[in-house]
């Protein structure tokens, strides 16, 4: 079956960055395209970035643009999200997901991590 683990968060202060990874496996990784979401305490699920199949499009959301990267790498089955000058704001639990169309709601998305805790410091 679809699994999907993500690492990489941790504890940083405000300004710094981290580099997250999802490695996929039980399905054809290099047929689907991939997406991360990010969901703080007492908010709802958010759209954070998208890639496609073959890395050759992406798409961020305002929050993320210019300060994440969303990458993957087909032959290790594995998307990741450079997140750069972080903020606390940005403290968060981050999931990636996996799905055949182009969009940024959670219900596009049919097989999910179990998330990775982000937490940033002022």
């Amino acid at each position: 079956q679809v699994q999907l683990v993500e690492s990489g968060g941790g504890l940083v202060q405000a300004g710094g960055s981290l580099r997250l990874s999802c490695a996929a496996s039980g399905f054809t990784f290099s047929s689907y395209n991939m997406g991360w979401f990010r969901q703080a305490p007492g908010k709802e699920r958010e759209f954070v970035a998208l890639i496609s199949w073959n890395g050759d499009n992406t798409y961020y959301a305002d929050s993320a643009k210019g300060r994440f990267t969303i990458s993957r790498d087909n032959a290790k089955n594995t998307v990741y999200l450079r997140v750069n000058s972080l903020k606390p704001e940005d403290t968060a639990v981050y999931y990636c997901a996996v799905t055949r169309s182009w969009g940024t709601t959670a219900q596009g998305f049919h097989s999910w991590g179990q998330g990775t805790q982000v937490t940033v410091s002022s």
